[in-house]
């Protein structure tokens, strides 16, 4: 049976290596390019008024230079355009070089002196995302640095009125609170541009007041969002490379149709294609490339300053960062063509597929396809253009004399760009007013490019394919053949819509007559957000593509789509597998939070376990063992998936509420907008049934980290063991009262006058010191034991009964029954300093923060350990003194032996999005085990 045990969970814990693996290294290469200084950085600190600098002196706004432009601006006396760059969790003010530098070399290139001015916010580095005490703070300091920021340019006939914020992980977030500040000017910020920014839930909510400040913040957007609306914002995800803040979560939580809000990933920003980890979206120079032409696209060239107005903003940022047309709409334009002087330039065809490729000479030239024959035979018009100049380049004929066109109108406005060509689909439903198609192939420069355009019947040129089910574990293959005889096919993935599928989709091409072609582009298209991935391929080739989704499609009706941008005349073979690595890649990465849960529910259960053996034998039992037996999904999970069914009910609901209980914890959504659908439960569901496995994955944790806890206190007690005295009691590490009162005492008073994660620290130090020492008695007595076969014989053969306590009582200190009370107390505190190990770890942020932080204050302010500091403390120090006998003869041990269980319950119904709410389960059930020790 323990070997089983074994086995169970070692293949538990090498299920959780292989998701980890995928999850924090199953992606693609660091595509990025980096981004360099030409000259030194310089900061200049900006100063602030003294209130301010007094409210928060461990903050500070500078100003990002270099060279000459640093030497300019010593003054302050500043006239460029102001952008503010915010830091996020632990995140330095030095970050802001990438956008700087950019920034600055190309305003050199600028006519008139066009340049930005920017500046980067200190926010002394704090944990942010895991302390959430500093979020309001924070937010009040950069109103302050907006408001010095615009002082500086009262000199200037027109002053700036604005502010452009680039946030960047939490920063993106505390730029949005701004909004919730009740005296802040919304006309400050005219734009905010976010990346890797978790809006729609903290990735791991460790204290209440992140979970405060999330709910402020979204109340705020969400319940006046028509107040917002102008406000525009656009939030950047970093893709599959970034583990720590999911692209799910980069979503801006707004109302469907609010043309002002942008949510993508980087992988489907035009000339960007790539993923960025969270640390590299700040410096990926595709990516900062794209942000820096947006901001020199959005100045009004009359003020010199951004521009206000919401249209032009939107249409500058759908130009750079959703599709890259031609040209921004609204610029005005020449649609007519008159090419009378050049005939020899015109060129009818009438075959279904034009392949031209200019010549190394420069000319004029014009392509005319005819609309009037392929009116009824084809649905679409598809050219692509490997010059990749966003020029104009595909016009309609509204008037043709002879064999040119005198007038037409410009239809390029739809033009995409991908890694290798711009690529235009237009719908002949569309050109009704139109009797020709026209395609410039003109290379007046000399360069050599490649046009290729056909006429397509959309539907014939489709395919749907069923994707394997999810627990078929890469055994079954959906596979779909495509003859190429055109250049875009589409395969629609159909039942692709949870974000727990994964899969390896394969595509191989081959082709019949080898000859240079243009690259193939493989690109998988999410219709409900852009989260969009693209390949680019030779031909022929294999090729391996990750089929996995960001964010779930709430409804199930529209599925992924693989669109194919291929070689004519050639065979495309795509097979889907079920990818069972990547799946628990994708477990982990939106279910992760609830696996620290579970691990607290397995240790929990383990004490209940150690209770009921001291119940019914006197004896505490190896910690392996009650560890192990731990994993009770029939008793929990069954538990919990029951109340989410009764939940669906008007009638338990009220019942509920009657009862004043917090609503059940699910996961944060994974559907974009979830915020605005009613649905949001029903497509929630498949997590309650991924919940045992989860637990599986916590109980692994448990099993494991209790054995490496148990490796850890051997060894250091073996270490230390040199420094005392030999112990062989059992009383060994024991307080006296008296001293036990005052240690609870002064924590308590160290806790409310500096910081409640200090004591609680100290507390657990106290108690891992009574586990060290019990552990030098336990091999203290074996040493000096020095035990007679015979009597070795007489205890295997079970003359002596060491399960009647009665013999104990009155045995000598070294004796067999006093090394097995030693080893008792040892396996019962092993176990409870594994529980204690879980609340240190979560309250370890605020620590971290407090210590950071003491040169400006000795007291951490707002606390989130001081609710329950005090009884914290007083149940870990009561447990220092406790052992199996006390327990075993109080009074209260049968009804604290059955606690745990419904704590557990509980514990796993409120605590998925309030992970700080374990270490309230985990001491409301040590409460009355530490009353066992005094009654």
């Amino acid at each position: 049976m323990k070997l089983a045990t074994v086995a169970f969970y070692g293949f538990a814990l090498g299920l959780l290596a292989v998701g980890l693996r995928e999850l924090l290294t199953g992606f693609e290469e660091n595509r990025c390019s980096m981004t360099y200084m030409f000259e030194y950085p310089e900061y200049r600190r900006v100063a602030l008024p003294r209130r301010v600098a007094r409210l928060y002196p461990a903050y500070g706004l500078y100003l990002y230079g270099e060279g000459m432009y640093a030497q300019e601006t010593r003054a302050l006396k500043l006239t460029g355009a102001p952008v503010l760059f915010l830091p996020g969790n632990a995140g330095s003010y030095k970050q802001a070089r990438s956008l700087g530098s950019v920034a600055l070399r190309k305003a050199e290139n600028m006519e008139g002196g066009l340049h930005f001015n920017v500046f980067t916010v200190d926010f002394n580095e704090e944990l942010v995302a895991l302390y959430g005490g500093s979020l309001r703070r924070q937010t009040h300091f950069l109103h302050e640095s907006i408001k010095a920021i615009l002082r500086l340019y009262k000199h200037l006939k027109t002053p700036p009125q604005s502010v452009v914020l680039v946030g960047h992980s939490m920063g993106g977030v505390v730029a949005r609170a701004l909004y919730t500040l009740p005296r802040f000017n919304t006309n400050l910020v005219s734009l905010i541009i976010t990346q890797a920014s978790p809006h729609l839930a903290p990735v791991l909510a460790l204290d209440p007041y992140l979970l405060d400040f999330y709910s402020a913040v979204r109340q705020k957007w969400v319940n006046q969002a028509n107040k917002l609306r102008n406000v525009t914002v656009l939030s950047v995800g970093g893709g599959y490379r970034d583990y720590q803040v999911r692209s799910g979560l980069t979503s801006l939580p707004c109302p469907p149709g609010d043309p002002n809000k942008l949510s993508l990933v980087a992988t489907a920003v035009p000339r960007t294609w790539v993923s960025t980890d969270h640390l590299s979206i700040v410096w990926c120079k595709e990516l900062v490339l794209a942000t820096v032409r947006a901001f020199f696209d959005l100045i009004n060239p009359e003020t010199r300053q951004f521009t206000e107005n919401p249209e032009k903003k939107m249409s500058v940022l759908n130009h750079h960062f959703i599709r890259h047309p031609v040209r921004m709409l609204g610029e005005t334009q020449d649609n007519s063509i008159s090419i009378s002087d050049f005939p020899e330039a015109w060129s009818e065809v009438n075959t279904l597929r034009l392949a031209y490729s200019t010549p190394k000479e420069g000319q004029v030239k014009y392509f005319m396809f005819a609309l009037s024959s392929r009116r009824k035979a084809y649905s679409h018009f598809y050219c692509r253009n490997n010059n990749l100049e966003m020029t104009s380049w595909v016009y309609g004929c509204v008037h043709k004399n002879g064999s040119s066109c005198v007038h037409a109108v410009d239809l390029s406005m739809g033009t995409e760009l991908l890694p290798q060509y711009k690529v235009l689909i237009l719908s002949l439903s569309d050109l009704s007013s139109v009797t020709h198609l026209v395609v410039s192939a003109s290379n007046l420069n000399g360069k050599q490019f490649t046009v290729e355009c056909e006429w397509q019947r959309q539907e014939s040129q489709t395919l749907s394919v069923p994707v394997p089910h999810v627990l078929s574990f890469g055994l079954t293959v959906s596979d779909v053949t495509v003859n190429s005889s055109g250049l875009l096919h589409t395969i629609k993935l159909q039942h692709f819509h949870q974000v727990y599928q994964a899969f390896r989709i394969n595509v191989a091409s081959q082709c019949k007559v080898p000859k240079d072609r243009l690259p193939n582009v493989y690109r998988i298209n999410v219709p409900w957000f852009r989260e969009d991935s693209i390949t680019t391929v030779s031909v022929p080739s294999l090729t391996e593509i990750s089929g996995m989704l960001h964010t779930g499609r709430p409804d199930n009706t529209s599925g992924v789509l693989l669109q194919l941008h291929t070689a004519p005349n050639c065979q495309y073979k795509v097979s889907i597998r079920t990818s069972l690595p990547r799946v628990l890649g994708q477990i982990l990465r939106f279910c992760g939070p609830m696996v620290p849960v579970y691990t607290a529910v397995t240790l929990l259960l383990a004490c209940g376990g150690q209770l009921s053996s001291i119940l019914k034998s006197r004896r505490a039992a190896d910690m392996r063992q009650v560890v192990g037996k731990g994993l009770l999904p029939h008793k929990v999970n069954l538990p919990v998936y029951i109340l989410h069914t009764l939940l669906s009910y008007s009638w338990f609901q009220e019942v509920w509420s009657v009862l004043c209980l917090p609503l059940m914890d699910t996961l944060p959504p994974t559907t974009p907008d979830a915020t605005f659908h009613e649905g949001e439960g029903a497509a929630e569901e498949w997590l309650q049934f991924l919940s045992p496995l989860l637990y599986i994955f916590g109980a692994a944790v448990a099993y494991w980290g209790s054995t490496l806890l148990r490796l850890i206190i051997r060894l250091v007690s073996l270490i230390l063991a040199p420094l005392h005295r030999p112990c062989v009691s059992r009383d060994c590490g024991t307080l006296r009262p008296r001293t036990q009162l005052l240690i609870t005492l002064c924590l308590t008073v160290t806790g409310g006058t500096s910081c409640g994660a200090l004591s609680i620290f100290a507390a657990f130090l106290l108690h891992l010191y009574r586990v060290l020492r019990l552990q030098m008695a336990e091999r203290s007595l074996s040493h000096m034991l020095n035990l007679a076969p015979q009597k070795h014989k007489e205890v295997e053969n079970g003359s002596v009964d060491l399960n009647k306590p009665k013999e104990c009582n009155g045995a000598p200190l070294l004796s067999e029954c006093a090394l097995q009370e030693v080893r008792d107390d040892l396996q019962l505190h092993l176990c409870l300093s594994a529980l204690f190990t879980l609340p240190v770890m979560l309250i370890a942020p605020s620590l971290i923060h407090w210590i950071r932080n003491l040169r400006y204050s000795t007291q951490l302010d707002p606390d989130p350990c001081w609710p329950h500091i005090v009884p914290v403390i007083i149940v870990y120090m009561l447990l220092i003194n406790c052992n199996t006998l006390k327990l075993s003869n109080s009074k209260l041990l049968p009804l604290t032996s059955c606690l745990p269980l419904p704590f557990a319950i509980a514990m796993v119904t409120f605590s998925p999005l309030h992970l700080y709410r374990v270490t309230y389960f985990l001491t409301a059930a040590l409460v009355p085990m530490a009353l066992c020790c005094l009654l």
